[in-house]
């Protein structure tokens, strides 16, 4: 019977079977992940491209013991939203963090909601948009 562990001291190396399955599962959205005590690895388009990998949002994980959504300031994903996991023991403590790039901040809705009445007039023209003549009811 395989067995696979994980542990505080993990390396890379024993990261990327987990990492590159979770890569896979998100669609290849970029992967990163660090055990407590060593660097990490970091995946893109299917390849692992850093096996010495230290993100600041995958530190803030191992230090806080907390998952964290943020955009980060620094680093390899400076500016893009990314959202990091702890990886527990048995115990509740941090041994490891895993992060990926968050989909879900990259498209702000309440920002676009707020917009959709300037975009539509950009995109129309006039207002209403689309005119009563226009709309898919009228082309029935």
């Amino acid at each position: 019977m395989d067995h696979y562990t994980i542990s505080a001291d993990a390396t890379a190396e024993d990261l990327i079977p987990i990492c590159m399955a979770i890569h896979e599962i998100v669609g290849r959205l970029p992967v990163t992940a660090r055990a407590r005590n060593t660097s990490g690895v970091r995946i893109e388009e299917g390849v692992v491209v850093d096996r010495a990998y230290n993100g600041p949002v995958l530190d803030e994980v191992i230090s806080s013991n907390k998952v964290v959504k943020e955009t980060p300031r620094s680093g390899q994903y400076k500016g893009v939203p990314v959202v990091v996991a702890p990886v527990r023991n048995a115990s509740g403590d941090v041994i490891a963090a895993i992060g990926l790039v968050d989909i879900t901040g990259i498209f702000d809705l309440a920002t676009l909601m707020e917009h959709q009445t300037m975009i539509l007039k950009q995109v129309c023209g006039k207002d209403p948009c689309p005119l009563p003549s226009e709309q898919i009811n009228a082309k029935r």
